[in-house]
């Protein structure tokens, strides 16, 4: 009898660690499900001050031109200077918790310091209004912006992103474009 009693011990061992493989599984997809609830995928970084392209451009109908005005004339879209932002926040929800922390930001000539999120190697030379005059819409490169809430990184700005664009519209490939 002393084999029979081996063997139920083995059983239940076997068990015992089938039942702890299942609870650890299930426990690491509960984790799963909540780390993407709590911290949804596709959401760009976390700025100072919460801003959504998706209200002030998608619901209010705000021109991107309104606020990045340079993209046009030059290289960089740039970030709006607050005066761009207190032209409709000195008198539009001017007590809403976060546009008063722009409003003493702009009062006190502290700028925001926002986190980046789209950018290009330093040694390479982007000109976004030689793209914009030949019809590229922004959304190509960044994505939908228009309806997101926070601005996250739709690619990687890397040469073969670049040399297959330039392929696909017919443009130079000559390296010294981008790289001066």
């Amino acid at each position: 009898m002393p084999w029979q009693t081996e063997r139920i011990r083995k059983r239940t061992g076997l068990a015992s660690a089938a039942l702890a493989a299942v609870v650890m599984l299930l426990l690491a997809a509960i984790m799963l499900v909540l780390f993407h609830v709590v911290y949804p995928a596709g959401l760009g970084p976390r700025q100072p001050i919460p801003f959504s392209h998706r209200v002030h451009v998608h619901v209010k109908k705000i021109s991107c031109l309104m606020c990045h005005t340079t993209v046009t004339e030059g290289r960089h879209a740039g970030i709006p200077p607050l005066q761009t932002c207190m032209l409709c926040h000195q008198r539009i929800i001017k007590t809403y918790p976060y546009i008063l922390e722009l409003r003493q930001a702009f009062a006190k000539g502290k700028p925001v310091i926002w986190q980046r999120v789209n950018w290009v190697s330093e040694f390479v030379y982007f000109d976004h209004s030689m793209h914009l005059r030949q019809g590229i819409d922004c959304s190509y490169c960044h994505g939908n912006v228009t309806m997101m809430d926070r601005v996250v990184a739709t690619r990687k700005f890397e040469m073969g992103f670049c040399i297959e664009c330039h392929r696909q519209k017919n443009a130079t490939h000559d390296c010294f474009t981008c790289h001066r």
